[in-house]
């Protein structure tokens, strides 16, 4: 079913912010995207890093289908009249080199301050440049990325198991990272240097992806937003034409294999941490 403007299921937004999809890696959850662009609208999206996987295509091209139609899906929709912003990540850097180029109707960035409708000011980058590992010791984030493909691995044998059982998408591997102390007290040092960043250039807040949890939270006194991702958690932020903002999590239902039912819910029980004592 094709959506249109008077089509009650699609849902209206001033900005959209999207993150963390990795196009290019098998683990990229593809058909989930596609149908969330096809329930959502918005005058602006902002791609915040990391949409396409360099790293995993430099190793094994993989490109399927789905990968084009979410690139075709984006181009339509800046053809007929979304602003889309690119900020590039760490896993698509070679889109740094080109800073205020325009490609199909897509503006490249590095980073942006983007005025909320109520007036707030938020700092918006990928934020892989606050990751020590990925800034100082590229051998070691690598091999980090082999390990974290190991562990999404495990969550296809998940994903299969519970859509058999007829239940919704869950994420072993975002699970797994939440009990780990280690990921844990990375992800709360990660937020507090962020919201620093934030602080520096007088913004209300920060809007940011690469670490793959999406919350929103405030912490000193600046909203600290982290759109998530397409490969765990399948989330993205919404902006409503008041300036609030919202997490919103797709996840799909399937059934059977010939049915497939979108399930979109608002994560209202999310928490920041506090990092552990070591």
């Amino acid at each position: 079913m094709t959506a249109t403007l008077a089509d009650p299921n699609v849902r209206h937004f001033r900005t959209l912010f999207i993150s963390d999809v990795h196009l290019g890696s098998k683990a990229a959850k593809a058909d989930f995207l596609i149908d969330f662009l096809r329930h959502h609208e918005a005058e602006t999206i902002v791609l915040v890093g990391d949409i396409v996987d360099g790293w995993r295509l430099k190793r094994n091209w993989y490109w399927p289908q789905a990968f084009n139609d979410v690139t075709q899906k984006l181009l339509r929709k800046a053809r007929k009249g979304t602003r889309i912003i690119y900020i590039p990540g760490n896993h698509d850097e070679f889109l740094r080199d080109f800073p205020g180029t325009h490609f199909g109707g897509v503006e490249v960035a590095d980073r942006i301050i983007h005025e909320a409708a109520d007036g707030k000011r938020y700092l918006v980058l990928h934020g892989d440049e606050f990751d020590v590992v990925v800034r100082h010791a590229r051998v070691v984030a690598y091999l980090g990325d082999w390990a974290y493909d190991a562990a999404i691995a495990i969550n296809v044998v998940f994903a299969a198991i519970r859509r058999r059982l007829g239940l919704p998408y869950w994420s072993f591997s975002s699970w797994a990272k939440q009990q780990v102390k280690t990921a844990v007290n990375f992800i709360g040092e990660f937020q507090k240097v962020v919201v620093e960043e934030a602080r520096r250039h007088d913004a209300d807040g920060v809007i940011c992806g690469h670490i793959h949890h999406a919350v929103i939270i405030e912490i000193d006194g600046i909203r600290y937003i982290n759109s998530g991702d397409w490969v765990e958690s399948c989330t993205a932020i919404a902006e409503h034409h008041d300036g609030e903002m919202e997490l919103i999590t797709w996840q799909m239902l399937a059934s059977s294999p010939a049915e497939v039912v979108p399930v979109s819910r608002r994560m209202l029980a999310i928490e920041a941490r506090e990092p552990e004592a070591a």
